[in-house]
This record gives structure tokens, C-alpha cells and sequence, in this order.
């Protein structure tokens, strides 16, 4: 596979990953349960360092990565429910490693090979935690101290003043 090809795969992986991330983003803004805003920053993180991997290896080919805006999702109220939210998240990401898991597997570059399917392998985790999210489940990425008394919501912005 030569530089071009190589680039413009990773460079389209790249704008559907940030994609993603971006959607996450804007519901995790909607999001004010507890255990399901942690979930969404859990996932937003990995996902940075995701992107992080691939816009090294795009700077390296010498590709400018793409810049994705956050999506501007419709206002729903205090009390909407967020589960129809991460049942679409859960299964955005798993259509996005069924359409890239056969391009990544022919892919004849190696080291690149292996961080996509890295990539891929914790987006199917994260998909767990969406799909475990939307079932009601509180311990998702940790289980909570029987002191620890969960009471009131997460803001939708981090700065109040």
C-alpha cells in the first residue's frame, strides 16, 4: 500500500472516529444520570486517545486531519429519558466496526493495522457500556461504595457562575 492510499484511509477512519466522539460529546451534555455521564467521559477520553493515535500517524504521512463540528442536538427536557440516546450510540459504533472491521483487516500496513483494530477492539467495550447504560445498570465503570449516596444530577456544563 503506498503513503496516498495509506493516507486517505486513515484520514477517512480519523473523520468517522471524531465524528463519533463529537456525537458523544453533545450527549453527554444531555446526559445527567450519574453513572451515565461517567460512562460518556470514560468513553470521550478513550476516544481522545484514539484520535490522538491516529492524527500522529497522519501528521507522520503528512495528512492534515480533519476537523469535525459537535453536533447540535434537539433540546430535550430535564426529566427525557437518555436511553434512546445511547441505544443509538451503541449501535452507531457497532455499524462503525462492522463497515471499517473488513477495511481494516486488508489494510497492508502492519503497525496501522494493529492500532485500528486496537481502536476497534475497545469501541465493541465501549458499545458494552452504552448497551449496559441503556439496560439501567449503575456499576459500569466501577461499583460505587455502599457510603457514597448518589443524590441529585450532572450539569450540562462543566463552569456555572
Amino acid at each position: 500500500m503506498n503513503s496516498a492510499d495509506l493516507s486517505r484511509v486513515l484520514s477517512e477512519f480519523h473523520k468517522d472516529r471524531l465524528t463519533l466522539r463529537q456525537r458523544h460529546v453533545a450527549v453527554a451534555k444531555q446526559v445527567s444520570d450519574y453513572d451515565g455521564n461517567n460512562t460518556y467521559q470514560y468513553v470521550i477520553a478513550r476516544e481522545d486517545v484514539h484520535l490522538q493515535w491516529l492524527e500522529a500517524a497522519l501528521r507522520e504521512l503528512g495528512a492534515t486531519p480533519a476537523d469535525v463540528a459537535e453536533p447540535q442536538l434537539a433540546s430535550r427536557g430535564r426529566k427525557a429519558s437518555f436511553v434512546p440516546l445511547v441505544q443509538e450510540d451503541a449501535r452507531e459504533v457497532e455499524a462503525f466496526v462492522t463497515r471499517w472491521r473488513p477495511r481494516v483487516e486488508d489494510l497492508g500496513h502492519a503497525r496501522h493495522r494493529g492500532m485500528l483494530q486496537v481502536i476497534l477492539g475497545e469501541m465493541l467495550e465501549q458499545k458494552r457500556l452504552f448497551d449496559q447504560a441503556a439496560a439501567g445498570n449503575t456499576d459500569l465503570i466501577g461499583t460505587a461504595l455502599p457510603i457514597n449516596e448518589r443524590r441529585g444530577s450532572v450539569l450540562g456544563t462543566r463552569w456555572v457562575e
